[in-house]
């Protein structure tokens, strides 16, 4: 499925993410066209290494991370530290939609952390499970085109990240408080008004770039779990879970 498969959700995030984009492919900021992807950023790696040194990450023991290519040094370094790691299946596409990765279960297999840490490798050496088989989480790594200091954040438009944490919350294994960080490049930061947040949106409460650490003015209102009037119709149509969980409540 293409981006602009996802595009006309939003008008105006539309119009944002293209800025982005436009934006890191003028100043090289990424190491591949951005276009239609969380752009991976030169200096994702020194981002995770600052992430790594807040008390938020340290603090927590089990971290829930997306697939995406910028945040490979994120997923290593939850790997190295000794955190439970919990990455989404891409695209949600099985009804075990994620796996579960440990360092001790990859050494155990001769896997090295560079590999699993991949989105191929956490795909072939995780062990998927189901909502009732994972912990609580502690913190949530998510991936930005474009963030803002009052927790805004927009991906890609497929609205997977706010699935990903509606449906967590809704089986209570992220709560009211669980922190939601990412790391950006500097030039992925916008001004909040440029950047509408709508109800079902999940707002950040940490941005992490290459430079610096940025806590939000984080006010939004945080969903209580999933909003079915707001499933759209492809979403239903390629996600089991979804589809199972419509069906046990009609």
């Amino acid at each position: 499925m293409s981006t602009s498969a996802w595009s006309a959700r939003h008008s105006g995030k539309d119009a944002l993410r293209q800025h982005i984009w436009s934006t890191l492919k003028t100043h090289r900021a990424t190491h591949r066209d951005p276009v239609g992807h969380i752009p991976n950023f030169i200096g994702a790696d020194v981002a995770a290494k600052r992430l790594a040194e807040t008390k938020l990450w340290q603090q927590s023991q089990v971290i829930k991370c997306n697939p995406d290519s910028p945040h490979r040094a994120v997923r290593q370094q939850a790997l190295a530290d000794g955190k439970t790691l919990y990455m989404a299946v891409p695209r949600l596409s099985c009804k075990k939609c994620f796996v579960e990765l440990r360092a001790a279960d990859l050494a155990a297999k001769n896997v090295a952390l560079t590999e699993a840490a991949t989105m191929v490798g956490a795909m072939r050496y995780g062990r998927p499970v189901a909502f009732a088989d994972m912990q609580t989480i502690d913190l949530v790594v998510v991936g930005c085109v474009a963030v803002a200091l009052n927790g805004g954040r927009t991906g890609k438009g497929a609205g997977f990240a706010d699935l990903e944490l509606a449906m967590l919350r809704e089986c209570q294994l992220i709560l009211e408080t669980t922190p939601i960080v990412t790391t950006v490049h500097d030039l992925q930061v916008v001004d909040a008004a440029t950047l509408p947040m709508q109800a079902h949106d999940w707002g950040l409460d940490l941005i992490v770039t290459p430079t610096q650490c940025l806590v939000t003015e984080n006010t939004q209102p945080r969903p209580a779990g999933l909003n079915w009037q707001t499933i759209q119709p492809d979403q239903m149509a390629t996600i089991p879970i979804l589809r199972d969980w419509f069906h046990q409540r009609s």
